[in-house]
């Protein structure tokens, strides 16, 4: 470990004081090249290898063929599409599930079917097309979806069994709920075994109907969305359970579901318990709940977890391969995000992680020396790091470089891996790491893909938060050919919500291309994660609760304070610019402190809480009720006669997550107060602009501070 915290002294030195430095050449970027809808965009990502795992055998997959790989980069072709002879569109999303078969699976929005590289004979196929949901069980190859008329379905070989009558809009069965809170992502669970299905039921019969407009038709059409908003009527949420083998579907007795949550469903190895998550409204008491899968009766509540802020499970608890008698569960308790190691009966036997660090990730087990492989931020903030940690003991065993920001994928049996990572100056490499010996196999080391164009500098370091004692991490963005005499504009681009980060250790500091686009045009760009971020531990991540948008302005103000101090920053062209949470941070700051941005644009902007969501919202903000004085706070209707500077707001105008209603009613607070922002929606498009829009949107953002921020 010594060895470890010496180089990372190193990495500090070089990496916060120094500077990532690209030598200008001729070429300059569009925004086709660098905007993810660009035309160009895909040919200027760092090399890649789409890679998995068939047992402990690497494999590859390029578009119209799959094979083996070994330590040393060499391919072996085992199948081509041609071969398959299946109408399908890519063998990129192939996945080999059983580890001692030969067999490939692959599907399309038709069919998916097992493929056998060895005898060249497709073995297996399955019809998918009618599916809008699906989750399939590889021990029972049974098929769980739902048809477009709302129903729950399972084939089960040629058998096909309906679950449900009453699926609609309003009863949903089989999708994600609580709005993807909570770690949710999917409604379906298969067993270990495949012979049950655990599922989603949310009745929102009783939620309020947002008027969300379709003007494509000659005659608009009414399209309205359940949206939930905080302090209001929520849906109710109840999970059955189907077995293949009696046809018939039982329900948990976890009680009324009423002003609850219910999350991170977990199988124990013999599929006859399920472990449950469940949280208040308040979600300021957690319990895990175990039940019977076969009568769906309450066995016993073996966890519990109470806050005076809130508590939120994002991962299912993990049995240990080698032994169905212990789990692994995650918990932030004592400050982060750390393992713990649990008995089936919920007694806690030992704290398996623990420091001034957060586990990001669990990746999987290495079976033979037992061990779970986990990322971490334990060797700096802004870095993700590979790890084995030993179950007997505790004993961590870093298995990367030590640097950078890497994403590993381990075997069946947890003796290999393969990592991908990045650091500021490495686009991309992938190392095929053997966990038992931690020898490291170089597979492709990516070339700068930018190479050739006008490239501007990178920068990262630190400064203190507005209490005086927190590191804060930010990354500035300056021009090609930078000259420290002149002064520039410059753009702060902030997001700053819970969930997400700005700045990290992997390429060009996490930078996003647009700022890249924006130095390219003569900009400084400068990014700050503030208090209320992620990955930083509970009380970095609480400290903005029951108050959203203070503690984080204070922040943001800290790192104009730090601007002003940079003689080449021009303090009287300062404009501010986000999305999202972004959005309303953008527009907190211009109205909060109208002598210091001069322009903004503000995308998808959260405008008043209380017509926010019912899950996040209230997890951060309470109710309107129960927090008056903090919604009042944090809302941007009553500010809106202190705007001065150029203001664009930027909506899609069918946004599901942050709706029309926020930017509307902040227009009709500036019509009242006299104030002028500008406006522009995007008919048909979502939270976010999809595909080529998104270029258009870009280059709307970048016009704005073109118009009044140059000047």
């Amino acid at each position: 470990m010594m060895k470890i915290k010496k180089s990372l002294g190193i990495l500090c030195v070089l990496g916060f004081l120094g500077t990532t430095t690209m030598i200008a050449q001729d070429r300059l970027f569009t925004l086709e090249d660098l905007n993810f809808g660009g035309t160009n965009y895909r040919k200027m990502l760092p090399r890649n290898l789409w890679l998995s795992w068939w047992g402990d055998q690497l494999m590859y997959q390029d578009a119209e063929e799959g094979g083996s790989i070994d330590a040393k980069g060499n391919r072996k072709a085992l199948f081509s599409l041609k071969d398959v002879g299946a109408d399908l569109h890519s063998a990129m999303d192939a996945t080999y599930p059983y580890p001692d078969q030969p067999l490939v699976l692959l599907s399309n929005r038709e069919q998916q079917l097992l493929y056998n590289f060895e005898t060249r004979q497709v073995e297996w196929t399955q019809p998918t097309k009618e599916a809008t949901v699906s989750e399939w069980s590889s021990a029972s190859r049974a098929l769980a979806y739902k048809k477009a008329d709302q129903q729950l379905y399972v084939l089960d070989g040629e058998k096909e069994a309906q679950l449900t009558t009453d699926g609609s809009r309003e009863i949903v069965y089989g999708e994600a709920v609580h709005r993807n809170e909570f770690g949710i992502d999917g409604g379906l669970f298969w067993s270990p075994d495949g012979q049950k299905l655990a599922f989603y039921r949310m009745d929102q019969s009783m939620v309020t109907d947002y008027p969300q407009v379709d003007i494509f038709p000659r005659e608009a059409t009414y399209e309205p969305d359940k949206y939930p908003m905080a302090g209001m009527t929520s849906h109710e949420v109840t999970v059955g359970v189907y077995d293949l083998k009696t046809q018939e579907t039982v329900y948990l007795q976890a009680g009324d579901p009423k002003d609850r949550y219910f999350t991170n469903i977990a199988w124990d190895p013999s599929g006859k318990t399920i472990y449950m998550f469940e949280l208040n409204r308040a979600q300021n008491d957690c319990r895990l709940v175990t039940y019977d899968a076969l009568t769906g009766e309450k066995k016993a509540e073996i966890y519990r977890e109470t806050s005076t802020r809130y508590v939120e499970p994002q991962h299912p608890v993990m049995f240990l391969p080698w032994d169905d008698t212990k789990f692994i569960m995650q918990s932030q308790k004592d400050g982060y995000n750390h393992l713990y190691l649990f008995d089936a009966d919920g007694r806690e036997l030992r704290q398996l992680t623990k420091g001034s660090w957060v586990v990001v990730d669990v990746l999987g087990f290495d079976k033979k020396q037992k061990r779970v492989i986990i990322a971490s931020n334990e060797q700096h903030p802004l870095q993700r790091n590979l790890y084995a940690v030993s179950i007997s003991n505790g004993r961590r065993t870093l298995l990367d470089n030590g640097r950078g920001v890497h994403y590993g994928r381990l075997s069946a049996t947890g003796r290999q891996l393969y990592d991908k990572y990045q650091e500021p100056t490495v686009p991309r490499n992938i190392d095929l790491i053997n966990v038992t010996n931690g020898k490291h196999q170089n597979l492709l080391t990516a070339t700068d893909p930018w190479e050739g164009y006008q490239q501007p500098t990178f920068e990262s370091g630190t400064i203190k938060a507005a209490d005086g004692t927190t590191n804060l991490y930010y990354r500035m963005v300056k021009p090609a050919g930078f000259d420290p005499q002149k002064k520039y504009p410059t753009v702060v681009y902030v997001y700053g919500g819970p969930h997400a980060h700005n700045v990290d250790a992997s390429w060009h500091w996490a930078s996003r291309s647009w700022e890249t686009y924006m130095a390219q045009k003569g900009y400084l760009l400068f990014i700050l994660d503030n208090r209320g971020s992620e990955n930083r531990g509970r009380d970095f991540e609480q400290a903005t609760f029951h108050q959203l948008g203070q503690v984080e302005m204070q922040d943001q103000m800290q790192g104009v304070a730090f601007l002003r101090t940079l003689p080449y920053v021009d303090m009287e062209r300062l404009g501010v610019h986000g999305w999202s949470f972004g959005g309303f941070m953008t527009i907190s700051l211009m109205l909060n402190h109208p002598d210091v941005f001069k322009v903004g644009v503000a995308g998808g902007p959260v405008i008043d809480w209380k017509w926010y969501e019912v899950m996040y919202g209230e997890r951060y903000m309470g109710t309107p009720e129960n927090n008056p004085e903090g919604y009042a706070k944090s809302s941007l209707i009553d500010k809106a006669k202190n705007l001065k500077g150029k203001l664009q707001i930027i909506t899609g105008y069918n946004d599901a997550t942050v709706v029309p209603q926020h930017c509307l009613s902040f227009l009709d607070a500036c019509v009242k107060a006299g104030t002028q922002p500008d406006f522009f929606a995007y008919p048909g498009e979502e939270h976010n602009m999809r595909g080529h829009a998104s270029v258009h949107l870009h280059e709307r953002i970048t016009q704005y501070f073109e118009d009044y921020l140059r000047k």
